[in-house]
């Protein structure tokens, strides 16, 4: 059969690209670009090679330039030690030429007395290595990956059915303390329907199975604010496979919860681009406008721990909740509230008790409560477990209760009767302690110096005041 009446198309793609490449090398002759001569030196091709393409090119178009699959197609007839050399310099150099590489294996040839391979072998050995090893070899693993592994696509069809865990390290200082800064992460559960925040924690401490525990509970529970609707417990929990999240801990959690948790490949972290674009949003719409914003510079008058986090609620609930979303093209409260769905909740709150991992030492109940960082919490269940050792949970954000524990088994919320119509946290608590001992040391301090100046002044008087001397002259009494 005649090769040019069958059409362009039929003809399989790794044949069709030889053609291509043909008329590469010929083109410059072509344009008027280059001389023959210059093509034969560039691509160490005979001149007979060049002017047969060239003719039938003019000939019969990109079809004369095609060639018929041969019955050995596949195998290059090379000594295995050339097209091993010739293979490992394709790998090694991504933008090297297929000219050059056939000079180069002349000279290897020519050094180590094996036939050289022509430019068409070296340029079939190319064709032949696979795309993927290529783009391993030459563009590292990573890329590799983003190119080649099969993605799961997380797309929720409703609310709850997958939220999103991550941390990010905000690009803000805040005081900690007298002449002390801290830069804190952030922890953001996202519903990945709706965009909605679900829950968040912010903390000065690197992440861990504590900060997304605390996430996850403010998540579940229902929230006060009606800006705030997002509550639940989420058919699937998306997270990093790191340490944190693999805790014996979170995975009982799960399990109780009834919820599944998915991971991504350790050290490939992808599909997490809709949270990664909320920590974004929160350093160009909120961060900026704060002082101590670490791109700004360094400003003397800094947010404090508790002044950011009160700023990161308001910020989720009246501003990002509100705003109509560029991807939904609704706002995320709205389109976590559309269908008026009944969030899963635990038949028991106490359930979320697990996830409070911030456990204090063993503490022992006495006649009139359990004492803990200097408050009296009190339940009359306690009253049968006087001298008996408990452990209790408590949620830092806010020491106005603790959950009781009695041998593993929930036994009671108690109640701090001084702060229980406010919302007070741990860091409220060391906050009021470092204050308390400032002032009590600088109470010391007055009184010390009170003293010694009391001693000063005491001496200088002895020193001022004039003796008495006794006469020591002799006196007769009259006779």
């Amino acid at each position: 059969m005649n090769k040019y009446k069958i059409p362009l198309t039929a003809y399989p793609e790794q044949v069709r690209e030889l053609a291509v490449h043909r008329y590469k090398v010929i083109e410059p002759y072509l344009l008027h670009e280059k001389t023959c001569k210059h093509i034969i030196e560039e691509t160490g091709l005979s001149e007979r090679t060049i002017w047969y393409w060239i003719s039938q090119y003019r000939m019969d178009g990109l079809k004369g330039l095609l060639r018929e699959p041969r019955k050995d197609k596949g195998s290059i007839r090379v000594a295995r030690e050339v097209k091993e050399q010739t293979t490992k310099l394709l790998l090694q150099h991504k933008k090297r030429s297929i000219a050059s590489i056939h000079r180069e294996m002349c000279t290897f040839c020519g050094l180590n007395n094996f036939a050289a391979p022509s430019y068409h072998q070296v340029y079939a050995i190319s064709k032949n290595l696979s795309p993927r090893l290529k783009k391993l070899a030459h563009d590292g693993m990573k890329s590799y990956q983003n190119k080649y592994d099969i993605v799961y696509r997380r797309e929720a069809s409703h609310p709850n059915e997958i939220w999103q865990a991550d941390h990010t390290l905000l690009d803000i200082v805040v005081a900690t303390g007298p002449n002390k800064q801290g830069r804190p992460w952030l922890t953001i559960i996202m519903d990945d329907y709706s965009r909605s925040i679900a829950g968040y924690y912010l903390s000065l401490k690197a992440p861990s199975s504590i900060q997304t525990a605390l996430a996850l509970y403010q998540a579940i529970k229902p929230k006060e604010k009606k800006q705030w609707a997002i509550n639940g417990i989420p058919e699937k929990f998306y997270t990093d496979h790191g340490s944190d999240f693999v805790s014996k801990h979170m995975e009982q959690v799960a399990i109780d919860l009834k919820m599944n948790l998915l991971f991504s490949k350790v050290g490939v972290p992808r599909g997490r681009g809709k949270i990664e674009r909320f920590f974004l949003t929160v350093n160009q719409m909120l961060l900026q406008e704060l002082p101590g914003y670490i791109p700004a510079g360094q400003q003397k008058q800094l947010l404090t721990y508790k002044e950011l986090d009160s700023k990161i609620e308001h910020f989720i609930t009246e501003v990002y909740h509100q705003k109509v979303h560029g991807t939904i093209k609704e706002t995320p409260l709205a389109l976590w509230n559309e269908g008026q769905f009944l969030p899963n909740l635990p038949e028991n709150m106490e359930d979320l008790d697990l996830l409070l991992l911030h456990v204090a030492k063993t503490r022992k109940v006495h006649s009139d409560g359990i004492y803990f960082q200097g408050l009296k919490y009190m339940n009359t269940n306690l009253a049968a477990y006087v001298n008996e050792s408990v452990i209790i949970r408590y949620n830092p954000r806010d020491l106005a209760e603790i959950k009781v524990f009695y041998q593993d088994q929930f036994l009671c919320s108690a109640i701090a009767d001084e702060i229980s119509s406010y919302k007070i946290s741990v860091d409220d608590i060391s906050k009021a302690r470092r204050k308390l001992s400032t002032a009590l040391k600088q109470e010391l301090q007055f009184h010390k110096t009170v003293s010694e100046e009391a001693i000063q002044l005491s001496q200088r008087t002895e020193e001022l005041t004039p003796v008495n001397s006794t006469s020591k002259l002799k006196r007769y009494t009259h006779e």
